[in-house]
């Protein structure tokens, strides 16, 4: 597990990693950690392609609920109302890629948050 404490952002689900920040892309390594979700979400400026590197997450998209495991990918397009959960006993990790408009944190609009921040 990629672990660069001076590299990391903790949040109430677990945390990440920024891998790569440039005008064109953002990559990011998140740790969701086990009975923990981040909000549902959306954003307008930005797609995200996520690779499942390690455990079990389950990934909600526009109110559809799927499973995934290791090795397997998700795309959600900007707009696309999205949240992951970690399902097993182990941290869920995924490698997060970003392309649009924009990178912003603020380009986060949420819509549940188990963490009172919606």
């Amino acid at each position: 597990m990629y672990s660069d404490a001076n590299n990391r952002t903790d949040r109430p689900w677990g945390s990440f990693y920024i891998l790569e920040d440039e005008a064109y892309t953002k990559v990011k390594r998140l740790v969701v950690n086990p009975g923990h979700r981040l909000s549902l979400q959306s954003h307008e400026h930005r797609d995200e392609h996520w690779v499942i590197v390690r455990g079990m997450a389950r990934v909600t998209l526009n109110g559809a609920t799927t499973d995934h495991h290791y090795g397997e990918h998700i795309f959600i397009r900007r707009g696309t109302r999205h949240r992951v959960a970690c399902l097993g006993p182990d941290p869920v990790e995924l490698i997060e890629v970003q392309v649009g408009d924009s990178f912003a944190e603020e380009d986060i609009v949420r819509y549940e948050d188990d963490y009172q921040r919606a």
